[in-house]
């Protein structure tokens, strides 16, 4: 088993900025993908970005591409998401995922784990 607990969530004014964490306790965090999803009221759950095992490799929804960053210190068992430039529209409560692979981490059936949320309001 994999705990993940999220913590950074708040309201912020449109074009500002918050950073996201993830904290991964149980088995050993480095033998896993991770990404952050997201859901906004009345809708469905979305990958927002995912980061592989070693953090060479990272990968975005077109969304928030250019705006957010995921990376991670294996050393922390912690994952994060810096996100910039924020809109109204990126509200939605965040989601922390781990997964056995970088790929299928991208959907939400690829997941092995989830985290249960922290809330990003962005007000305009």
């Amino acid at each position: 088993q994999v705990q993940l607990v999220e913590s950074g969530g708040g309201l912020v004014q449109a074009g500002g900025s918050l950073r996201l964490s993830c904290a991964a306790s149980g088995r050993t965090f480095s033998n896993y993908a991770m990404a952050w999803f997201r859901q906004a009221p009345g809708k469905e759950r979305e990958f927002v970005a995912s980061i592989s095992w070693s953090g060479a490799n990272t990968y975005y929804a077109d969304a928030v591409k250019g705006r957010f960053t995921i990376s991670r210190d294996n050393a922390k068992n912690t994952v994060y998401l810096q996100m910039n430039s924020l809109k109204p529209e990126d509200t939605a409560v965040y989601y922390c995922a781990a997964a056995t692979s970088f790929i299928t981490i991208r959907t939400k059936d690829g997941v092995n784990y989830w985290g249960k949320g922290t809330l990003v309001t962005v007000s305009s």
